[in-house]
């Protein structure tokens, strides 16, 4: 029986985190988990899952649902976060959260030699060179959740890493991959979140749309394999089927495939090296899909992904304005404050005016997390 901690469990891939444990209660059991502001949902997985430590973000739902759990400790904000990260009964962690603040949590698992099972890619993107150095002094695998990420782990297994030519991360494209940029203009929240191959949480799918969501998997697919950027390709391919691909010196290509359902990489960190069924999902029939359609990626078209690059090979702490600049931006889109093609522009500001920082501690990363927020949402207000 694993037990684990989940972070994030009334999100998109926490609820599905759930599922697969629910359908393997025999492998796993949940004995800690944390929440935002969804007191419905968290109310339905306690009463299943039985954890014995919750945290949620504000005091007042704590002491709710305190009053009907007795027997579960509740906890919230980022000391809860933590406290569930570092249970001591854990043994792995699925980071789960939307955001720069999985971050902390995170760290401090890993100072517990706890395993990660990672589908927050701020984490790494925010702190690479942080998370990742500690993982090798602590001796604490960090499992990848993303299905891009997980496709080219995957693909790895068995492979000669100093072989490795090059990452080709697959992209469908989002809401808006056959519109124009002129056709951009005045689109709707609505529409950009109507993602025409995977169910995922409002802030996901909307930096699918602006194809940023790739370009902070391009960062974090750096810092998990170790991989310069040179070497890390996006190609566009609408049915989602091939996840990603791994080139290798003698130029053979080896990928992972599968229908779209996340279901498949939250299992694979969970059992890894193992496998175990997956009941409910559709198995792959490519002779029923017929075509698979592939095409290059136009950064001049998609400029999220471009800032990606920029920012990474950068480095320091412009990643850091990168993903702090575009969480405010999604979030003053999806509050009307600003256009769609807007979030480009806020995000590029926020890049242009920042004085890098080479080699940023702990501290200094939030403090320039905090200040590219309130420059956003600053020019969020006065738009």
């Amino acid at each position: 029986m694993k037990k684990l901690s989940l972070l994030g469990a009334t999100g998109s891939i926490g609820l599905q985190t759930v599922d697969v444990v629910q359908a393997h209660c025999d492998s796993f059991e949940l004995v800690a988990m944390s929440f935002g502001r969804n007191v419905q949902e968290a109310r339905k997985i306690i009463q299943v899952c039985k954890p014995s430590l919750v945290s949620l973000m504000n005091k007042e739902d704590s002491e709710t649902l305190q009053a009907e759990f007795p027997n579960v400790t509740f906890m919230y904000g980022e000391e809860g976060l933590v406290a569930v990260a570092t249970h001591p009964e854990t043994e792995v962690v699925v980071n789960a959260v939307v955001g720069s603040v999985g971050l902390v949590p995170t760290l401090e698992a890993i100072k517990m030699r706890k395993t990660i099972a990672l589908a927050n890619k701020e984490t790494l993107v925010t702190a690479g060179h942080i998370v990742m150095s500690a993982a090798k002094e602590y001796g604490v695998d960090i499992l990848p959740v993303d299905s891009e990420h997980s496709a080219i782990f995957q693909s790895l297994q068995g492979q000669d890493d100093k072989a490795i030519d090059r990452l080709i991360l697959t992209a469908s494209g989002g809401s808006f991959r056959d519109k124009t940029r002129e056709e951009l203009k005045g689109v709707t929240v609505q529409e950009a979140l109507n993602h025409p191959n995977w169910s995922m949480g409002a802030k996901i799918t909307i930096d699918s749309a602006t194809m940023m969501n790739k370009g902070l998997e391009v960062i974090e697919a750096r810092w998990l394999f170790d991989i310069p950027y040179e070497q890390i390709d996006v190609l566009l391919h609408k049915e989602s089927i091939i996840h990603s691909m791994v080139e290798f010196a003698d130029t053979s290509v080896i990928a992972q495939l599968g229908t779209p359902d996340m279901r498949v990489p939250i299992q694979y960190a969970l059992t890894y090296p193992k496998r175990l069924p997956l009941q409910g999902t559709d198995r792959l029939s490519l002779a029923d899909i017929g075509q698979l359609h592939f095409s290059k990626m136009d950064q001049d078209r998609f400029r999220c992904l471009r800032f990606a690059f920029e920012a990474g090979k950068v480095g320091g702490t412009m990643p850091t304005v990168l993903n702090a600049a575009n969480e405010s931006a999604v979030q003053a889109f999806l509050d009307g404050a600003i256009t769609f093609l807007e979030i480009e522009d806020v995000i590029e500001r926020a890049m242009n005016e920042h004085q890098v920082i080479k080699n940023p501690c702990l501290s200094t990363i939030k403090e320039v997390d905090l200040e590219t927020r309130k420059l956003v949402n600053l020019l969020a207000r006065t738009n």
